[in-house]
Formats: structure tokens, sequence, C-alpha cells
């Protein structure tokens, strides 16, 4: 993305949730399994779908609180020095270290962070909206570019670029272009692990992956801006540097697949109404992991 470099993350005395997050759906359970098989992706079949209201449905039913933790000076003063013995030496357990002391004292704890990251689950909602309406044949919403007629016989990077500006437009926030970076990384994924998927026509296996991979790829641009510099500063090399960056970033899509994999095991599985409550049940169980590492 090309602004972990220069970034030094953000200070002390902000608030930890910055204002124009969404809030969070709660995650401190995974979601009620009541035995009914999952709603169906209703949405997917009526034309007219509103990105930006499917983004930012369903309300929470117990929003994080209004007023955010302010973040206390030094906040990353755990995780900086852990993750500068990691960057010399590329010990996996100084990078688990440093990233439970950015959940714990970065952001405050796993339920904090969670909320940090409800622009990700928002963005994750729109994006799986938006796949599953040109999957089935209609457009996001009148007038939409995500037409499958207007798209029909457009390369597949061009229909990436058409989905990043449709789900995720630019409005010159890190969030934003960390958002966008993920929507395009994890559809390319998606094009190299089934070389047969057609972007316009995603099967439910193939958009879950599509999720699971921009989540874990948000979070770890996230971290990247907080504190990519310090890893970048403290390696021996750039080459290493750029070494250390990568292995954060396969550990980070590990852990959220497991946490993915872990809810799918317990009967929840993503749909339409319900992936904000699933990628945030599988975020929270996730910070909390890394959170475990400073205990």
């Amino acid at each position: 993305m090309g602004t972990s470099q220069s970034s030094k993350g953000p200070l002390g005395g902000v608030p930890m949730v910055p204002p124009w997050v969404p809030d969070a759906v709660p995650a401190a359970e995974p979601p009620a399994d009541d035995g009914a098989a999952p709603p169906a992706d209703t949405q997917a079949d009526q034309p007219g779908i509103d990105l930006a209201a499917s983004a930012a449905a369903p309300a929470p039913t117990n929003p994080a609180p209004a007023v955010s933790p302010i973040a206390p000076a030094a906040r990353f003063r755990g995780a900086r020095r852990s993750l500068g013995t990691f960057a010399r030496s590329g010990d996996a357990a100084d990078m688990r270290r440093g990233l439970g002391h950015y959940v714990r004292g970065g952001y405050g704890g796993a339920r904090t962070a969670a909320s940090r990251f409800g622009g990700t689950a928002a963005t994750a909602g729109g994006l799986y909206n938006a796949l599953s309406s040109v999957a089935a044949g209609h457009a996001a919403a009148p007038g939409s570019a995500l037409d499958p007629v207007l798209l029909s016989g457009r390369s597949a990077r061009q229909v990436i670029d058409v989905i990043v500006q449709a789900v995720r437009p630019a409005d010159g926030t890190q969030d934003a272009e960390a958002s966008r970076a993920a929507i395009r990384d994890a559809m390319s994924e998606l094009l190299t692990k089934f070389e047969e998927a057609d972007p316009l026509n995603l099967s439910p296996e193939q958009r879950e992956f599509v999720i699971e991979r921009f989540v874990a790829i948000d979070v770890y641009l996230r971290f990247a801006l907080d504190l990519g510099k310090t890893i970048q500063d403290k390696a021996p090399s750039a080459a290493t540097g750029l070494s250390r960056l990568k292995q954060v970033k396969d550990y980070v899509k590990e852990t959220i697949a497991a946490s993915f994999r872990k809810l799918r095991e317990a009967g929840q599985r993503i749909s339409a109404g319900r992936v904000k409550e699933i990628v945030q049940a599988a975020l929270r169980d996730t910070l909390e992991v890394f959170e475990g590492y400073t205990e």
C-alpha cells in the first residue's frame, strides 16, 4: 500500500476508536445457533440492492460505547520493544508477543480492538452482498457500475477495479486505502487459488474465501500502518524487514482462517444477513488469541 514506510502509527491522547469507524457488532460470544438453517442470500436475488445500506446493516443490538477510551501516551511501547527484537532475530515468539502488546496496550484489549475494526466488518458486508448480487445476475443498485451486463467482456482485473470502487470508494482516509488494497489483494488471491473462478459468478465457497482473505489482509494493513515502520527500522536490512512483515502477514492470515474455521465447525456460516456478525466474531476471536500472548 506504500503508507507503512512513513507512518509512525497513532499517538496517545486520541480516541482508540476514531469517531468515523462504524459501530461493531458485539461478539463476546459466537453468534447463537438456534438449530435453524442459516438465512438464504435473499438480497442477492433482488435487484436494486443499495451497497451503502447493505454495508451498514444490520444495526447492532448492543452497540459499542459511544465514547471511545483515550489512548495513553506511549501506547505501543511494549509492542515496539517485542517487534524490534523480532525484526532483528525473526523469533516467532517475539512476533506473537508483539501482537499481544499491540492489542492489549495499543488498543486497550480485544474488545476495543474489535471495535476499531468495525469498518472491516462493515466493508466485508458490502463486499459479500456485491459479489452475491452480480453472481445472481443483478446490478447492485439502479445505475450501479456493478451491473453484470455492463461488466460482461471485461478482464478479471477490470472487474476487480470496479468492485473495489463500488464497495469502498476512496475518501482520503488510511482506513479506506487499506480496505481498497485488501479487497484487491483478496480477489487476486482468489484467482490464484481458484484458477477457474469468474469474478462475476463466484460460488458461495469462493465468496467466503474472499471475505476471509479480505478480513485478514485488512487487519494486517492496519497493523502495518501502526507498527510496520518499527519492524522495517529495526531489521538488519530492507530485505529482511520485508521478510519479517510477510511473516506477520502470513501469521495473521493463519489466525484469521482458524477463527473462521472454528465458526464454521460450530455451524456458523457467512450469509448475506449475517456477514458483519460472523466477521466480527472471527475478529474478536483472533484478537483474543493475540492478546493472550501477553499473559
